[in-house]
């Protein structure tokens, strides 16, 4: 607590300030028997209750807050959503399992034309090849049978893909069936599709979209905030109020992760609807835990940028900068399979990477535990080491 503070506390005739705090003491001390044990822990939750509500209906009353946390990022899922319905990249990642006659004979000019438009991955493994397409990092895996039976087991997340695939494996056995011209048909293929056929792009596309407005909401309210509630001298009445710091940052953390909860009912709600067809797994739930996990981690970002800014025009040019590339290097619009090397290194670095990994595991893939809670441990340990590091810079007031 601030020497200011203490002045004003213990000296109740020294000024208007003092008089409106010099009741606080009392009231602490005439709480009950136990005098400032059993009366404090009331002060501090009736602060934190006042705190949050206040934020509440403050953030409620910007309509400009509200649209750009609420409804901008829903603007980006119901037009992607609608856009990229049927769409999707006709190039596909292949698995070739052992040996496959009918890719193997495949040379020169040809075997050029086929890598244009699959990528094939030779494997021994058809158990990790299949739950490397069941999760969605192969389009497809072939392998061939003694008999001759080429099997296709291929991913339908992507319909273009999908089909993309069939055709091509499809012309490849044909085509070998000609060169045995005289001959009973020397191949068969077999494709069947791993997963429900049901499942569209929006399995996809939702995970990344709500990641990008989880941490879009969380970097910016905690910047553009810190900024205006030092411009504005909140901090500096906060600091001087008989109000603990806790306080303030937990009200601050419980409204960011409410509005992000928001966010994701919003989310889940409309992608589920029978329009888009968002199809939950069992372990849809985790979502809530890596949701508020993100809100604190991308609230550190918000808090260094907040820190080092002084106008809230350059906490909010400091937040896109910081914002923008990472969604965009993080899977949140498009995947990043097909980019270069390092470009792909820089983005495994970044928390929202890892958030949009993890959402699309628990909600439309499958994923359980084992796939969430390393994340979540990860963006708690990232808030915490910038959160250190936002504290050297934090300021209560203008200087």
């Amino acid at each position: 607590m601030s020497a200011e503070r203490s002045d004003a506390v213990s000296e109740p005739g020294t000024g208007p300030r003092a008089a409106e705090t010099a009741t606080v003491p009392a009231q602490r001390t005439t709480g009950g028997p136990a005098g400032t044990g059993e009366a404090a822990p009331k002060e501090r939750a009736s602060a934190f209750l006042s705190l949050s509500r206040v934020m509440i209906v403050s953030f409620l009353r910007d309509r400009t807050a509200v649209f750009f946390v609420l409804v901008f990022p829903l603007m980006f899922l119901l037009l992607f959503g609608t856009l990229l319905k049927g769409a999707g990249s006709p190039h596909a990642k292949v698995a070739q399992v052992g040996a496959v006659q009918v890719l193997d004979a495949i040379q020169g000019e040809g075997r050029a034309e086929l890598e244009k438009v699959l990528t094939i991955t030779r494997t021994d493994d058809a158990a990790d090849a299949l739950a490397k397409v069941r999760k969605g990092d192969l389009d497809a895996l072939v392998q061939q049978g003694p008999d001759g039976k080429v099997e296709l087991r291929f991913s339908a997340a992507d319909q273009v893909r999908a089909g993309s695939v069939q055709g091509i494996v499809n012309s490849v056995v044909q085509q070998a069936n000609q060169a045995a011209t005289g001959r009973p048909a020397a191949f068969t293929l077999d494709a069947v599709q791993v997963e429900d056929n049901s499942l569209k792009p929006i399995q996809f596309l939702t995970p990344g979209l709500l990641g990008w407005a989880v941490a879009t909401g969380a970097v910016f309210g905690a910047s553009l905030t810190l900024v205006s509630w030092r411009q504005k001298k909140v901090l500096r009445r906060l600091r001087l109020a008989p109000v603990s710091a806790g306080s303030i940052i937990v009200s601050r953390i419980s409204v960011s992760i409410l509005t992000a909860l928001a966010q994701t009912t919003v989310f889940l709600l409309v992608a589920t609807t029978p329009y888009f067809g968002l199809k939950l797994t069992g372990n849809w739930w985790l979502i809530v835990p890596l949701v508020v996990c993100a809100t604190v981690a991308f609230m550190s970002i918000g808090l260094l940028a907040g820190s080092l800014a002084k106008t809230e025009e350059a906490a909010n040019g400091i937040s896109q900068i910081i914002v923008l590339p990472m969604s965009f290097l993080s899977g949140s619009f498009f995947p990043m399979d097909d980019a270069p090397g390092w470009l792909r290194t820089i983005s495994d670095a970044l928390p929202l990477k890892h958030l949009v990994s993890a959402s699309q595991s628990v909600l439309t893939r499958g994923g359980g535990l084992s796939d969430a809670l390393p994340t979540m441990g990860g963006l708690l340990l990232f808030a915490a080491v910038l959160t250190a590091i936002a504290s050297r810079f934090f300021r209560w007031e203008d200087v």
